[in-house]
């Protein structure tokens, strides 16, 4: 490109519109105060335009000065998000999956050193994520979503369905659990965005629960019943391995179908990848081996 100044004047420019002062410039950039009033210098010479005018000690920017700054600023962090993508985006030995915090802490954590030691040879790298946006930027390889399969732009292949549950910690209550519906509502309930309605109308009672503490992340409403301060409805692959190792209780033997499922999806530039077929072909392994051993819907 013609007519572009040097980038360590431009930098010294930012840096100075920003700080307004030489000397503190000087000091975030490493560099001596008089390279710093050389590249200004330099830089308005170049561009034959006064950039600050001094008041003082202080430094301010001229009207011209101000505009550059702004556009200025504005091309530096689109050079600095450039450079972090292309530092970023996963190596052809690397595995960098975007998955919901809830789900990879209770049900994919506990299960990837099955994966490690089928395949050794990868580098995995989890992203806590809701959206698909690094999925479209080539920033992950593979996202692990809940939802309706409703992601444009993106291929996607169902993982598992879920299920709902409820579930208390053994010591909730002095160790009386709720036996019946009407004990478990009457209880302090913890509740997540999901209403539990059909679990509620499964278990016999037509409503959806009761007001509680409301958590606004699974994790915090697991880390709650855990803590003993109520019962909740939950996904079961959020408490299958605490029931398993004794510290959840499932209450009242109900499971419902849960509204949402689980998904992967991955950017349509990515099919035949081998590292992709890999890892989703042993994921996909363990969801049907987890599957397989859950006992019978019933409510």
């Amino acid at each position: 490109m013609r007519n572009l100044p040097p980038l360590p004047a431009l930098r010294a420019f930012e840096a100075v519109s920003r700080l307004g002062s030489m000397v503190q410039a000087a000091e975030e950039l490493h560099v001596t105060h008089s390279a710093i009033s050389h590249q200004i210098k330099a830089l308005e010479e170049e561009l034959a335009v006064l950039l600050f005018t001094r008041q003082g000690k202080r430094l301010l920017l001229t009207e011209e000065g101000r505009i550059y700054a702004m556009q200025v600023r504005a091309a530096m962090r689109d050079l600095q998000t450039a450079t972090e993508m292309v530092l970023n985006r996963p190596r052809g030995d690397e595995l960098v999956l975007s998955v919901i915090p809830s789900f990879a802490t209770h049900w994919l954590i506990p299960r990837l050193p099955r994966f490690n030691a089928q395949f050794p040879h990868y580098k995995m790298r989890l992203r806590a994520g809701l959206a698909l946006d690094d999925l479209k930027t080539g920033m992950v390889d593979l996202a692990i979503r809940i939802g309706a399969r409703q992601w444009p732009d993106v291929q996607t292949q169902l993982l598992m369905p879920e299920r709902a549950i409820g579930v208390a910690a053994p010591h909730f209550n002095g160790g009386v659990l709720p036996q019946t519906i009407e004990e478990f509502v009457s209880c302090p309930v913890i509740r997540s965005y999901d209403s539990g309605r059909d679990w509620c109308r499964a278990a016999g009672l037509d409503q959806s629960l009761p007001p509680g503490l409301n958590c606004n992340d699974s994790n915090l409403l697991v880390q709650a019943v855990l803590l003993g301060q109520g019962v909740a409805v939950t996904r079961r692959s959020l408490a299958d391995g605490l029931i398993r190792e004794g510290r959840l209780v499932q209450l009242l033997g109900v499971e419902v179908p849960f509204d949402r499922d689980y998904w992967l999806a991955w950017p349509q530039r990515s099919e035949g990848s081998a590292k992709l077929d890999d890892f989703m072909g042993w994921l996909l392994r363990e969801a049907a081996d987890y599957q397989a051993g859950l006992p019978p819907l019933a409510g």
